[in-house]
């Protein structure tokens, strides 16, 4: 039986989507671990120590949970750590058609099973990319993120606005 499940993502930054995802999976598995991607070569608004300390944060009141920063293959990662199983959130068939390929590659490299979970409907259309945007364009992305992150997401764009001047 599958004890371990790992929910991997870049969480930049995490929603409450994807809190949604990880709450669900906690209350079907033992030991769950949200899995940071840390790529370098990804250009990122938070760092990868900031995202994974905003997860531990988010995740905090969850047990059985614990946040992991990774880098390349999330099958490496799994077979490192011992996790049977990638949970993944859809939030529209667009995901399914995306997810489904990687999910039959990770079967193949490792055994890995990846197991889908349908998104809330409340935050099918939520992501962290539109949330940004959202953000920087001056609207209200504070009732699709945990209230500190949402914080943090103001911060870093008036970092980011002063950087460029303006």
């Amino acid at each position: 039986m599958t004890r371990t499940v790992v929910v991997p993502g870049s969480f930049d930054p995490v929603t409450l989507g994807h809190l949604d995802v990880v709450e669900r999976a906690a209350a079907l598995f033992e030991d769950v671990v949200v899995a940071v991607g840390v790529n370098a070569s990804k250009n990122r608004l938070f760092s990868a120590e900031e995202r994974i300390a905003l997860l531990e944060r988010a995740c905090g009141h969850l047990p059985g949970v614990r946040v992991r920063g990774f880098s390349g293959l999330v099958t490496d990662f799994c077979t490192e750590i011992g996790a049977g199983a990638v949970v993944k959130g859809l939030r529209t068939a667009q995901d399914y058609e995306y997810e489904l390929p990687m999910a039959h590659m990770n079967t193949r490299l490792s055994g890995v099973t990846t197991l889908f979970l349908p998104t809330s409907p409340e935050h099918a259309f939520v992501s962290s990319s539109l949330v940004k945007e959202v953000a920087a364009l001056g609207g209200d992305a504070s009732p699709f993120l945990p209230d500190f992150v949402h914080d943090a997401l103001a911060r870093r764009l008036a970092e980011r606005r002063e950087q460029q001047g303006g």
